[in-house]
């Protein structure tokens, strides 16, 4: 499966490759708006302005490659495709047209050549931007957004939320042990509690995110569901090491 743009020293190259393209092709499109229209900065900036939107498409393209070939082994995170494929061709279509225009300044600026691929520059450079910032956005939430969604940070305030609903019902703010029948207190969509192997959790945040749909996680709230839990998932590591984020104390014996 390696190929030129697959890994590089055991590594997924499209990691290291999408930064090239992060940063020259919104600086080399910025820096074109400004050259745009301050003639005096185009005399002496113009040309380093192009280098930097060439070497920018080139490096878009490098980075769309080496996404296939990490695709093939992972899978494709269906946005970030998309953009990602397209940010060559703009980026691609706005090198050719910057130094289009970069040239037919030499001769005259004021000719209709030159004022109508200014225009057209002016407007891949903002679509450029724009795109080079979805395929950044769609990219980061497909590597990390379950990820972080899943960890304790991310359900401190659900946790938060339980022990004071724990305290009201009787249990001591701070309290990590909870009864069963405090458990089966919190059966609803709106304040989800479970208890597994012994562990008390608040799935109320884990409902609309659960990837087997909520009916699933709302027919454990406010039972002892560590038969279901296992006859479901069996030994998986991943699903109990996504249970484990919202766990909030034990469950007392008896």
């Amino acid at each position: 499966m390696d190929g030129l743009f697959d890994t590089i020293a055991g590594l997924p190259m499209h990691p290291l490759l999408v930064h090239a393209p992060v940063v020259l092709l919104p600086l080399g499109a910025l820096g074109l708006l400004l050259v745009l229209v301050r003639r005096a900065w185009r005399e002496r900036y113009g040309f380093l302005v192009g280098a930097a939107l060439v070497a920018g498409a080139g490096a878009a393209f490098a980075a769309a490659e080496s996404g296939e070939a990490l695709a093939k082994r992972v899978g494709v995170p269906v946005d970030h495709s998309t953009w990602g494929e397209r940010l060559p061709i703009a980026a691609g279509a706005l090198a050719v047209v910057a130094l289009g225009w970069l040239l037919s300044t030499r001769r005259s600026a004021q000719s209709g050549l030159a004022k109508g691929l200014g225009a057209l520059a002016a407007v891949l450079a903002v679509a450029v931007v724009a795109l080079t910032a979805l395929v950044g956005h769609s990219g980061a939430s497909a590597a990390w957004k379950d990820r972080i969604a899943a960890t304790p940070s991310s359900t401190g305030t659900a946790a938060g939320t339980a022990s004071a609903t724990a305290s009201a019902s009787g249990t001591a703010t701070g309290s990590t042990a909870y009864s069963l029948a405090q458990v089966a207190e919190h059966a609803t969509a709106q304040s989800c509690w479970a208890a597994v192997d012994g562990k008390v959790y608040d799935l109320t945040a884990w409902i609309a995110r659960h990837p087997g749909g909520d009916e699933q996680i709302l027919g454990l709230c406010g039972i002892d569901a560590t038969a279901a839990f296992h006859g479901q998932h069996g030994t998986a590591g991943e699903p109990a090491q996504e249970l484990a984020a919202f766990v909030i104390g034990a469950l007392q014996a008896g």
